[in-house]
């Protein structure tokens, strides 16, 4: 350390500069030209993907972003209040929440450690002089106070911006932390409103069973009356209440699975099952298999796990560079007041004042070593973030095509099995008809009835797919979340402006 409050540099405050003060600037002259030989060259962003692969998906375009709050489409305002107590207090945001405010907490601490730093020292000593040190006898006590009470400042220059790095770096952990609680929220929300549906969908299910059983019912009993005459064997009675227990059966799996779906929606809003609302059944939305416009080139602003590592990128960018200033010489101003007596009763005399300042240089000549393996685990750092952002995108937009390809898949097979409902209920007129003449009886019209029930059952069945699916598409595609079309270039020196969510790279100078 060069520091020019050493006794070596008093001279300069009362005699012209002399070689006594031109040989040390000389030397950390020569120092600093030796270590800037091996300073290594300033890290650039790697290359890092701009559009999510999704060429080639056979889902037609044309299709909206989901809204920041999405669920509204449906247009089911049990939904919107779910929606909206999960949010208020649901406890898997709890953490979220915390990892937030820890982030903002190393923003406040980066920023002060780049802010004028005071201290207040102050101490009383009763010290015993040796009697060995060969001073006369009688000259020095034996036994002597000391008291000492001063305010020390230093102020740190931030030539080479790594103190502008490091806090940087802390707000870009932030922007990372926030869209991370962002996804937390999209994760909660689309698991509320799938929950929701499903409990939806055993509702109509349920109801399809029971109407079922009344129609098996009813079939058992004809069959019953016609083995009593002796018209049928015992077979097809057997074989009515088999039905009749299968549809029973089928009622048992809806209300268990019902019950199962408003504790699953009770924990996520974070409360007793009993707690819950009643919920009222409902008609089972529509949705559309379409993907919107430009998803290769927009998903990428819109999905906050791939913000939340671009601003990760961006942090290990900043801690890459925080790490490569320290190879250069760190200058503060330092400076102490205060008063310093062996005579406690002088101690705020004016004779007992004391008064020191001026410029201190650190360099790192011996560390050179340690501070290029740290420069290289910062830049294995940054490679490791961009293959995460890279490998997150790809994911993103695998998610993306399979929800879309899937949902494409579950609409086709609705339009078939529209088909079956219709010719079914073709089939059951017809029999309705032949009936009425006399042609057939009546257990006929019932089986005709009850296979019409189990095609709503099935088409029930994928229209709670769809949805499902429809849910999980508009999770894949961030939710509603959206990067604000803010500055993509930011101000380096700017670390006290509010949180963005846009990730950008900073055009960084070479320190000079």
């Amino acid at each position: 350390m060069l520091d020019c409050r050493d006794r070596h540099f008093l001279p300069a405050l009362t005699e012209p500069m002399t070689a006594a003060v031109v040989r040390p600037l000389v030397a950390l002259a020569i120092a600093v030209a030796i270590a800037g030989c091996s300073i290594p060259a300033k890290p650039d962003l790697p290359v890092l993907r701009n559009e999510a692969p999704l060429a080639g998906v056979a889902v037609p375009a044309g299709g909206a972003w989901p809204e920041a709050e999405w669920w509204k489409r449906y247009g089911d305002p049990q939904l919107d209040q779910l929606q909206h107590n999960a949010l208020a207090g649901a406890p898997s945001l709890d953490e979220a929440h915390k990892r937030f405010d820890i982030a903002i907490r190393s923003i406040e601490n980066a920023r002060a450690s780049s802010a004028l730093s005071s201290q207040l020292n102050g101490q009383v000593q009763r010290n015993r002089l040796s009697q060995t040190l060969g001073l006369p006898p009688g000259i020095a006590p034996s036994w002597y106070n000391r008291g000492e009470l001063n305010v020390q400042f230093q102020y740190d220059f931030d030539f080479w911006g790594k103190t502008r790095a490091a806090v940087q770096a802390a707000v870009d952990e932030a922007r990372a932390t926030e869209a991370e609680r962002s996804a937390a929220a999209l994760v909660l929300t689309t698991a509320v409103a799938d929950t929701y549906f499903g409990w939806q969908a055993d509702q109509a299910r349920l109801a399809l069973a029971k109407q079922n059983g009344v129609t098996l019912r009813r079939y058992r009993d004809l069959s019953a009356k016609r083995v009593a005459r002796g018209v049928d064997s015992p077979d097809s009675l057997h074989e009515a209440e088999e039905r009749v227990a299968a549809a029973r059966e089928a009622e048992v799996a809806y209300e268990g699975s019902a019950a199962i779906r408003r504790a699953a929606l009770a924990a996520l809003l974070g409360i007793a099952p009993a707690e819950l609302p009643d919920l009222q059944a409902q008609p089972l939305p529509a949705v559309e298999a379409t993907l919107p416009d430009n998803v290769g080139l927009d998903l990428i602003a819109r999905r906050p796990d791939i913000a939340a590592n671009r601003w990760r990128v961006e942090a290990a960018l900043q801690r890459a560079d925080q790490v490569r200033a320290q190879f250069y010489p760190d200058i503060s101003l330092g400076a102490i007041a205060g008063v310093q007596t062996l005579e406690l009763d002088k101690m705020f005399s004016l004779d007992s004042r004391t008064l020191g300042f001026g410029p201190a240089v650190h360099l790192p000549l011996f560390q050179r070593a340690q501070l290029h393996a740290a420069y290289g685990v910062s830049q294995a750092q940054l490679l490791a973030a961009a293959a995460q952002y890279d490998a997150t995108v790809v994911d993103a937009a695998r998610d993306v095509s399979t929800q879309a390809l899937t949902l494409r898949q579950i609409d086709a097979r609705r339009q078939a099995r529209a088909e079956q409902i219709a010719a079914a209920e073709n089939l059951q007129r017809a029999v309705a008809a032949r009936a009425q003449r006399g042609l057939v009886d009546d257990r006929s019209v019932l089986i005709a009835e009850s296979e019409v029930l189990q095609q709503r059952d099935a088409a029930t069945t994928l229209q709670a797919q769809a949805i499902s699916t429809d849910i999980a598409l508009t999770k894949a595609l961030g939710g509603g979340y959206r990067v604000p079309e803010a500055a993509i270039d930011r101000p380096t020196v700017d670390a006290r402006r509010p949180l963005s969510t846009t990730p950008n790279s900073a055009q960084r100078a070479e320190p000079r």
